[in-house]
């Protein structure tokens, strides 16, 4: 079967001149002096596109030609950043275009700049999905991803009197070049409704399950380009509407609201991610949200994917359904279904096979994380799958009752189905019970979810639990994101192999002893710093001074990541000043730049960001600290805001509680940009020092153990208050209102849970957090030892490649 000529980049300016003004006389519609920018935007990435189109048609002909054993990665997130710069850079076309676009008159930073990043992930999770697929299509991988195209994706974020207020993110109001949709690939998922027992023709008892409601999943094809290999791999995201949406006859009587009610209904399950789930509502639109992406999937994949005549006894020769934490594991029973109810298959020979067709990554050890679903919710949307879960758990603790005969307290403490506080289904024991292999994410969190989390699992099953730590993209995090650092990179090891290879940064080491490349190494530095002040400024009209340690703390706002803690560091060296503790000689000119969104429902984590935003009015606005002192929060941190501030930054800030963070990625991309970590012994933040050496790391804080064991002897967070007089001085300075306008309501709630809660022990690690931040300073004030300690981490930091992770994956897990 021909596929037609595969398309190869031009050789000339010209010719991609040409390709431009033809896309946006007939793809647009207008002529060049008529564009607008969207116009020209549109029409430079399906120019780029149309390169990725042909190695993507020509890669699936490849694969269906000599099909091997595929890797399905089923993630609720994929945060992707912006699409242009990426396929400009995997397809080896950024000079071309940059030059094409100057012979148009057109500036392709306003292009790029035009384009609106798909909001379909919150953060870390989302991210480490993006940088997986990246991976997999570098390495040849066969793959798709599965996911959710939400039209509004997480939300946009402002600010008003620093409190933050939610928007809808309509990302794809202009219109998005990178997706494809095929309505006729739809699949038909249903809710609700009743089973019944039946006899098939062989006599065997059978169950139907007959839905209440359906809806349709429309996939939408978006390209996911390796890099320069000419291998383009799928990203399929399902969009929900209507099965039978539009009532002509309801419409005709004037009853239009009702008319349009299954569609809107059924839209909402694609509407947005992560609905607020402190409702009942809520959480049923969660539920069906999972149900519907994995149902979608699994169909998609059995039905559209595999040949017609395929044995599915063989399935696990054929696929390995990653699970990306505890979102997608409803699949396992959605599997269980469509063997047994659909396909015929007896109970016994589908378990085997589902057994081996998933993989589980757990990504956290916060008990509120690891999903539970109520019994009455699950049973009333999902009867058949609520069924097929009993029967697994049933065979499952009568496995345990073998395994360890006696034990009903261990039965019980295994039994997927919790009794209390309400019966409910444990999803984390689930995917354990049904994966081939359980991992963590980090070499920390590996063993405190085997060791904690799920002893009991780990103790009948040893061999399933691994360890994959997390990795990035070098594409998009060093060679895009820090085109200064890359070029210095390139010219320094003598090639750009190390983008595929990031194991060949350690030719820097030696480099960090010479004082020419230090040299240059710190003027990269400095022009990351004037990007991002030009970008912050436009943006935000915030001011970053080019003289300041840039101070860096982004990612999630929630109180095991401890902002509380950075922001009582800031509160401290302001009021050390304003006390005359400190003299305002002492203070290094330090920037502290916080980027982080709250989930809507999280009180206590939206009031954080609301008390950054009052100090930071307060502390820029002090002519004492002018110089010395600042606090940028730029709202609505984004990918794109993240490839600005990361090449920037000096100082990364990783000070989650010992035992909480799962891995991190953030502290991988600091690193590999050239920014020293100041951190605890969590996540891997352990391997990151271990890596680059104690004397190139900020450590300070409880370890895990010490955590554990100040936990268990009685935490009191107010006896830190009453003996460290700094602690109570800045606590009395938040607590008086001297950043809210003399209320001392408004930081009440903040101040409170760390004197009375502090579940993450702040206060605990305070006085070593500043201790450690005095070192930090000491280290600034020899620049020269600063580059050279920086330059050390990028050379040692290769071993967190996402390519690497993917190695790993494929080595201990999936075997594709």
């Amino acid at each position: 079967m021909a596929t037609g000529p595969v398309k190869s980049p031009p050789v000339t300016v010209d010719g991609f001149v040409q390709e431009f003004l033809t896309e946006l006389n007939y793809g647009q519609g207008v002529k060049l002096s008529q564009s607008t920018i969207n116009d020209q935007y549109l029409a430079l990435a399906r120019t780029v596109r149309s390169y990725l189109m042909a190695a993507w048609l020509e890669t699936g002909h490849r694969r269906r030609k000599n099909p091997t054993k595929m890797v399905a990665y089923l993630s609720a997130e994929y945060l992707l950043g912006r699409q242009l710069g990426n396929a400009l850079l995997s397809t080896n076309l950024i000079s071309i275009a940059e030059q094409a676009m100057h012979e148009c008159g057109i500036d392709i930073a306003e292009l790029r700049a035009q384009e609106i990043e798909p909001g379909l992930g919150n953060g870390g999770l989302g991210r480490l999905a993006a940088c997986f697929v990246d991976s997999l299509a570098t390495m040849d991988v066969p793959t798709i991803g599965y996911g959710i195209r939400y039209e509004y994706g997480i939300f946009r974020q402002s600010f008003e009197d620093g409190r933050q207020v939610e928007h809808p993110d309509p990302w794809l109001r202009l219109g998005s070049p990178w997706e494809f949709p095929h309505p006729e690939r739809a699949v038909t998922v249903g809710f609700g409704g009743t089973t019944e027992e039946y006899a098939d023709e062989q006599g065997r008892t059978r169950c139907r399950w007959t839905p209440e409601w359906q809806v349709r999943g429309v996939p939408y094809h978006y390209m996911v380009p390796g890099y320069r290999n000419g291998v383009v791999n799928t990203l399929r995201l399902w969009s929900s509407e209507a099965h039978e949406g539009f009532d002509l006859q309801v419409f005709n009587s004037g009853d239009y609201a009702r008319a349009a009610r299954a569609q809107t209904f059924a839209e909402n399950i694609s509407k947005v991610l992560y609905p607020d789930d402190s409702t009942p509502q809520g959480k049923e639109l969660r539920l069906q949200q999972q149900y519907f992406f994995v149902a979608c999937s699994l169909h998609d994949f059995i039905e559209n994917t595999l040949p017609g005549d395929f044995d599915l006894q063989n399935l696990p020769k054929r696929i390995i359904f990653q699970l990306n934490d505890t979102h997608p594991v409803i699949a396992v029973p959605e599997l269980m279904r469509l063997l047994v109810d659909e396909k015929g298959f007896d109970w016994d020979e589908a378990w085997a096979i589902t057994q081996k067709c998933f993989a589980y990554t757990c990504h956290t050890l916060l008990p509120e994380a690891l999903e539970v679903w109520p019994v009455e919710l699950l049973g009333r949307m999902l009867p058949r799958h609520l069924e097929i879960i009993y029967r697994i758990n049933e065979e499952f603790l009568a496995q345990v009752r073998e395994a360890f005969p006696d034990d009903e307290w261990r039965v019980r403490r295994m039994s997927i189905i919790a009794e209390h506080p309400q019966r409910s289904v444990r999803m984390a024991f689930l995917a354990t019970v049904a994966s081939v292999k359980v991992n963590g994410v980090a070499a920390l969190h590996s063993e405190l979810l085997r060791d904690n989390v799920l002893p009991d699992f780990a103790e009948l099953w040893p061999d399933k639990f691994t360890n994959v730590t997390n990795g990035i993209t070098p594409r998009r995090f060093v060679r895009l994101a820090n085109r200064r650092l890359s070029g210095l990179i390139t010219e320094a090891l003598g090639t750009e192999e190390w983008v595929t290879d990031l194991d060949l940064l350690r030719g820097l080491e030696p480099l960090a002893d010479d004082a020419g490349f230090r040299q240059q190494f710190r003027e990269v530095k400095a022009a990351n710093k004037d990007r991002l002040a030009q970008v912050l400024q436009g943006r935000d009209g915030l001011v970053l001074e080019q003289d300041h340690m840039v101070d860096v703390m982004v990612k999630r706002l929630h109180e095991y990541k401890r902002q509380s803690l950075k922001l009582l560091h800031v509160v401290s060296l302001y009021e050390g000043v304003r006390s005359g503790r400190l003299s305002i000689d002492q203070v290094t000119p330090r920037t502290v730049l916080f980027g982080a969104k709250a989930a809507p429902g999280y009180h206590l984590a939206k009031e954080t960001i609301a008390l950054i935003n009052h100090v930071a009015a307060v502390v820029n606005d002090d002519p004492v600290m002018q110089g010395r002192l600042k606090v940028l929060f730029p709202a609505n941190y984004n990918v794109n805001l993240a490839e600005k501030i990361i090449p920037a930054a000096d100082l990364s800030e990783q000070i989650s509680l010992a035992g909480k963070e799962a891995s991190g990625t953030g502290n991988m991309k600091f690193a590999l940009n050239g920014a020293l970590t100041i951190g605890t012994d969590d996540g891997a933040n352990v391997e990151i020092r271990q890596l680059v050496g104690d004397d190139n790391f900020f450590l300070f804080g409880l370890s895990e153990p010490e955590v554990e064991a100040l936990r268990r002897s009685g935490y009191v967070p107010s006896s830190y208050y009453q003996q460290d007089p700094v602690l109570r001085a800045t606590l009395d300075l938040i607590g008086s209102g001297h950043f809210t306008n003399g209320s001392r309501h408004s930081a009440s709630a903040v101040v409170d849970n760390l004197l009375h809660h502090d579940p993450f022990m702040a206060l605990a690690d305070f006085q070593a957090y500043l201790a450690a931040q005095d070192r930090v300073e000491a280290a600034y004030a020899d620049q020269d030892a600063w580059s050279r300690m920086a330059i050390l981490n990028v050379a040692r930091c290769g071993f967190f490649s996402s390519d690497r992770s993917m190695r790993d994956y494929l080595d201990k897990i999936w075997h594709a």
